[in-house]
């Protein structure tokens, strides 16, 4: 399965073109593919890639040649992630002395004062999870000590002046590769690997009328960079979907959105979808700069005027399910809330103005106010959702709408192995309008079940509930009942 998932990850993002790219996944982790110039002699040749990221999983490196000239080899490749810091320099010349500058008053005046230090500890050590070569501090306990003539203190004396390093430290992350190829020269080869420090969402404002249930909807997809690296002009795909991705033991950690405006019909998609294998993968139309540690924001869907109705959900019995065995007990189910639940419910298709295959993200509902100001009136999740497909979110509960649930008969007969069980739900409407509430009702005591009396009309939705549809007139109390009849 994971060299299927490996194969499935540079599929997705290698391609022959020398402009960076991105496909962010939105499970936190992308594939990135650069360019580098090899210039390579016959044999074996040491080449340094420092465009990595700073959370490169060395081992999914790819480098080839796009063209196909030449085959190429990686016959060792060494991965350095210590970048110059204070710290990291004061580890590297512990036990050594050196020199520390101290700004100090002389006769009012400011001047410097060279003191000569050796570092006895540097309070730096290497850290982080396997094979990434991340550097963290010591706690506070484990604090840098210099040796100040003959006596020891838990501060620098000043701001360090080092020696020249030589080549034993690197500026970035750095891939020190040992290359060999068929064909040798210079060229463009391309690299690709995955990298953590990437994120993408997708947020949904629906914007509703006064009155009425048709809404506008527009879509972002907010790109988060805390890879180490910037991305110039970065030509990026977002992957949506639950891939297979093996999670590292310890993650290591890294380091607004605008106004919509209504698309208009002659307007390029700022960006597209198309299904790519069991997953779809989302083109963002513009090459764009991703710096690191940037938040950056894109509108990808818009639509007008979409049907998505309000319903109303009274489940008094929402925390009591079926656990597979038969339930005699008399006060099971018989605890009941009295809210009734607002929820919105709209067809993601093309005939609803909409049709296209959105990934699960943030949902939030605003209502215009009488004079013309939008009120938020709540938000939830929505899942990956493919085309044609109905989406249900509750959005809270209503304030003037009531519901009342209780047990009014509960006989067991052993002989017989029967049970009978009989409810009475009342539904109270103090708004000044008429509306309807969808009664749910969950069989919980056994699977053999059947409805043997009931006031209303009502519809099977799954193997262990049924739904009532009452319309209920301002001011007005509904009564429904029900019996059900249980054998085993």
């Amino acid at each position: 399965m994971k060299k299927v998932i490996t194969i499935l990850l540079f599929a997705a993002a290698l391609s022959a073109s020398a402009d960076p790219a991105l496909t962010i996944y939105n499970q936190n982790f992308a594939v990135v593919r650069d360019s580098v110039t090899l210039d390579l002699r016959a044999g074996a040749t040491a080449v340094h890639y420092s465009g990595a990221t700073a959370q490169v999983e060395p081992d999914s490196v790819i480098l080839r040649d796009p063209t196909g000239t030449h085959s190429l080899q990686i016959l060792e490749q060494d991965y350095r992630n210590d970048p110059v810091s204070q710290s990291l320099l004061l580890s590297l010349f512990e036990g050594k002395t050196i020199d520390f500058e101290n700004i100090r008053t002389k006769d009012n005046t400011q001047g410097p004062e060279i003191i000569r230090g050796k570092i006895v500890r540097s309070g730096y050590v290497r850290g982080g999870g396997a094979g990434q070569g991340v550097y963290v501090p010591r706690v506070e306990a484990e604090q840098p000590i210099i040796e100040v003539n003959g006596k020891m203190q838990f501060s620098l004396p000043g701001e360090p002046r080092f020696p020249d390093l030589g080549d034993d430290t690197v500026l970035k992350p750095t891939m020190n590769w040992l290359l060999q190829t068929d064909n040798p020269g210079k060229f463009e080869a391309e690299v690709g690997y995955v990298t953590g420090g990437f994120s993408w969402q997708a947020d949904y404002n629906l914007v509703s009328p006064e009155k009425g249930d048709n809404v506008d909807l527009v879509g972002w997809i907010t790109l988060k960079n805390e890879s180490g690296k910037t991305f110039e002009n970065a030509k990026i795909k977002l992957m949506a979907g639950d891939v297979n991705k093996i999670q590292p033991r310890a993650p290591v950690s890294g380091r607004g959105g605008r106004g919509g405006a209504v698309m208009m019909a002659a307007e390029v998609p700022v960006v597209t979808e198309k299904a790519f294998d069991e997953f779809y993968l989302y083109d963002i139309a513009r090459a764009t700069t991703l710096h690191d540690r940037e938040t950056k924001q894109v509108e990808f869907v818009h639509a007008d005027n979409m049907f998505a109705p309000t319903i109303y959900v009274y489940d008094g019995a929402s925390d009591y399910r079926f656990y597979g065995g038969l339930n005699q007990d008399r006060n099971y189910g018989a605890t009941a809330n009295k809210k009734v639940s607002v929820m919105r419910e709209f067809v993601n298709a093309e005939s609803n103005h909409l049709g296209m295959a959105l990934p699960k993200g943030r949902l939030r509902f605003y209502r215009r106010d009488t004079d013309g100001q939008l009120q938020f009136v709540g938000e939830n999740q929505i899942d990956h959702t493919p085309r044609e497909e109905t989406i249900k979110v509750t959005t809270g509960n209503s304030f003037d709408l009531v519901g009342e649930r209780k047990a009014t008969n509960f006989r067991v007969s052993t002989g017989d192995k029967t049970m009978d069980e009989t409810f009475e739900i009342r539904l109270r409407d103090r708004k000044k309008e008429a509306v309807e509430i969808r009664v749910v009702e969950h069989l919980y005591r056994w699977d053999n079940w059947e409805i043997t009396a009931h006031s209303d009309d009502f519809k099977k939705t799954d193997a262990q509930t049924i739904e009532f549809r009452i319309p209920v007139k301002p001011d007005e109390e509904r009564t429904v009942t029900y019996t059900a009849h249980y054998s085993w």
